[in-house]
């Protein structure tokens, strides 16, 4: 049963991820190895000599410290959205004034205002960005300086209509909106790189700027001439030759080969799967391209102690692009926290900040959370009291140092004048700005003790763009949802742990004691090669249902799952079912989802076996595990229930030597964050009744003082705890 109640599968997640390691390269492949025959054991030895540097553990990131002596770590930021240009400047030290007396120390501005910096081509007024900045600092507010970049000016968009969108359909988007622009086009890219470029001459040396926010939610991508010819040459870059193209993508398929670089198609229709996968990598360069082109204009005018980064929108798990390729050459990764419709779901949210945690392998800011409710939900209510400082310290206990609310007042007009805000149009305090006024206290008081902690985990989940997008290509089952498949690993891993760690595949693992691979649905030879090291150098390994199924051009194994790890596996998948009725497993159930495995090597052992089923399952292993070195990999082939789950991953986290964090009852989540010799543990009670913790020790309270042995945390209620590193 989930400890947090309400919480089921989600909506049906869409594709999204690129290898950031391709992206320059002209792609050379040896022969494919005919079905049946061992090309994937072969191919598995060749690259394991690579595998054994892979394998070996790089140094951890930093997670709490800044380059260049940046400060986006050295507190915990509190902040909000504050659109000076939309009110007159003699309103802008009460705003201030009132910023200060809720706690905030930290404020975003500028990124929907470029007709107020370039209200003319060529005609520019960054004073006023200067004096809302300078008077930010009289109230020892520090500024992030958000670029305009997504919403460009009525007088760019009418003189150069073509540096508008063009969606999939071939529409061209008009003005009036935002994100109407052409990531691609080089025109739209020169204009962004000077207004950047200006705004940093004026304000990269202001000292109470700390940093740059590029742009604003990363959305979606265009498919106008600029795009195609991009994708063209991207296509040769890649490929080289046609024949390389059509024989990697099997274009033989439908009549689909290409013999000319123009035919291949640029657009958002379903088509043959391999182009489907290069299309999202391109899109992801192309976003990196757009993102590095302001990154410079910045960094060659601004000191280097003003940070970069970006606010990654769509709920966190969107993936129309590779969100590790974009946070690559950024200094720290931000998103956007929203609930929308209904309340908060803890483990779902956690997971999303323990993703965006993993972008970077730091913390990371929280640059825009609701305060209160949104106003784009089907029906956008507003959270339970006390909800809104929830939200806020689960951020923080999940690793982020910076939490700011969108928005800090009401526009009096525009398409998001009704979402939530902490003071009202009238410019007067609304009902939530006393409860973040606690937020803001709460967090003074406990800054000085959590900066330069970070959540720290012997365990890590992977998460593959490309493995989802392929899965997304071709669900085969309507209700087969990526999202909610790494849910169901994550919920009982972080019942038993303070922390867990949502990293990519292609990253070092050497670290962690147990490595769990929901849907790994590509495994390159280098990933499969990697991963049989760590295995064999002492790691636990889980692939889930569908692993290595799928080579890195999106084409059918010939070795059947998991591929390039079969022969570690020591068994196989003998077939896939798309299930339209519940089969039964040892101890519970599987829906949606079972593959019929089989053991090939006398040592690989069946964990969990199909009851009376589908009449092709009946009595079949539903999972496999075998000990490799000093090592184990464990395929579990089956979507199970919470049961089932649960006691596979007490038995792997027995296996694989993990202590347990201490219990907490329904409803509490437990998060840790461990630095500089200290353990910080955050309780929060998400339920609806008062519940009462039982510590292992005693505990610092960092909120209300004094030692305790046991904490009562009312609905909704927070403890902040000082325990001792053991």
């Amino acid at each position: 049963m989930n400890r947090f109640p309400g919480e089921g599968r989600g909506p049906v997640a869409t594709p999204s991820k690129q290898r950031a390691s391709l992206s320059n390269e002209r792609l050379e492949t040896g022969p494919r190895p005919s079905p049946g025959n061992t090309g994937g054991s072969v191919r598995l030895k060749i690259a394991l000599a690579a595998a054994a540097l892979l394998a070996t553990p790089l140094p951890a990131a930093a997670d709490t410290v800044a380059p260049a002596g940046q400060q986006q770590f050295d507190k915990l930021w509190l902040g909000s959205a504050w659109y000076p240009e939309q009110w007159p400047e003699e309103r802008w030290e009460e705003d201030l004034r009132l910023m200060k007396a809720h706690g905030a120390n930290v404020v975003r501005i500028g990124e929907f205002a470029w007709s107020r910096m370039e209200p003319t081509e060529g005609a520019y007024d960054m004073s006023w960005l200067v004096r809302a900045v300078r008077l930010a600092a009289r109230y020892d507010i520090k500024v992030v300086i958000g670029t305009p970049t997504d919403t460009p000016p009525a007088w760019l968009t009418q003189k150069y209509p073509e540096v508008l969108r063009i969606d999939g359909e071939g529409k061209r988007l008009g003005h009036g909106g935002r994100r109407q622009f052409s990531i691609s086009s080089q025109r739209y890219r020169a204009f962004c790189r000077d207004i950047v470029g200006r705004m940093a001459e004026a304000l990269g040396h202001e000292p109470n700027v700390i940093g740059w926010q590029i742009g604003n939610e990363y959305t979606d991508e265009s498919y106008d001439p600029d795009a195609k010819a991009a994708w063209v040459a991207w296509l040769k870059q890649r490929y080289g030759t046609l024949d390389k193209l059509n024989e990697v993508w099997t274009t033989a398929y439908w009549s689909q080969t290409y013999t000319g670089w123009d035919q291949v198609p640029f657009n958002t229709e379903k088509g043959n799967p391999g182009l489907m996968l290069e299309q999202k990598r391109f899109i992801t360069s192309q976003w990196v391209e757009f993102q590095k082109n302001q990154l410079d204009a910045i960094r060659a005018k601004a000191v280097p102690a003003q940070f970069i980064t970006t606010n990654l929108g769509g709920l966190g798990w969107a993936n129309k692009f590779d969100r590790y390729a974009i946070n690559r050459d950024l200094d720290f990764a931000s998103w956007d926290n929203y609930v929308g419709t209904g309340h908060l779901q803890p483990y779902r949210n956690g997971a999303t900040h323990d993703l965006v945690r993993g972008w970077k392998r730091r913390n990371f800011w929280v640059m825009e959370i609701q305060p209160g409710f949104v106003n784009w939900a089907p029906v956008s209510n507003m959270l339970y009291p006390g909800e809104t400082r929830a939200m806020a310290w689960q951020a923080v206990g999940h690793g982020a140092d910076g939490v700011l609310y969108w928005q800090w007042r009401n526009a009096l007009n525009g398409q998001e004048t009704m979402h939530g805000s902490i003071i009202g149009p009238d410019g007067k305090p609304l009902p939530i700005y006393p409860e973040v006024t606690r937020i803001g206290r709460e967090m003074a008081k406990a800054s000085p003790v959590i900066a330069g902690t970070h959540p720290v985990s012997p365990v890590a989940i992977l998460q593959d763009y490309p493995s989802r997008w392929a899965i997304d290509f071709q669900l085969h089952h309507k209700d087969y949802d990526q999202i909610a498949v790494l849910l169901d690993y994550y919920r009982p891993l972080k019942d038993a742990l303070g922390a867990v760690d949502i990293v990519e595949a292609a990253g070092p693992l050497g670290d962690y004691r147990l490595v769990v691979a929901p849907s790994l649905n590509i495994i390159t030879d280098e990933t499969a090669a990697k991963l049989a090291a760590y295995v064999k150098g002492g790691g636990h390994l889980i692939l889930g249902p569908r692993s290595g199924m799928k080579d890195e051009f999106n084409r059918l194994e010939p070795v059947r799952q998991p591929g390039a790890l079969a022969e570690l596996l020591g068994g196989q998948v003998e077939q896939f079912y798309a299930l339209d009725e519940t089969v039964a497993v040892e101890g519970g159930k599987a829906t949606i989802w079972a593959e019929d495995l089989s053991t090939k090597a006398p040592d690989t052992e069946v964990l969990l076996r199909y009851g009376k089923a589908n009449g092709w399952l009946d009595g079949h292993p539903a999972a496999i595990t075998r000990k490799v070195g000093k090592g184990t990999i464990t395929y579990v082939g089956a979507l199970v229930d919470d049961a089932v789950m649960k006691g596979l991953i007490d038995r792997a986290l027995a296996s694989a030597g993990v202590i347990r964090d201490f219990a907490v009852p329904e409803d509490v989540e437990l998060m840790t964050r461990e630095g500089g010799g200290r353990r910080i543990v955050i309780l929060i009670n998400h339920g609806r009744e008062r519940r009462t913790v039982a510590l292992p020790r005693a505990m610092g309270d960092v909120l209300a003082g004094g030692k305790v042995g046991s904490v009562a945390l009312e609905p909704e209620g927070v403890a902040v705890l000082q325990d001792r590193l053991n």
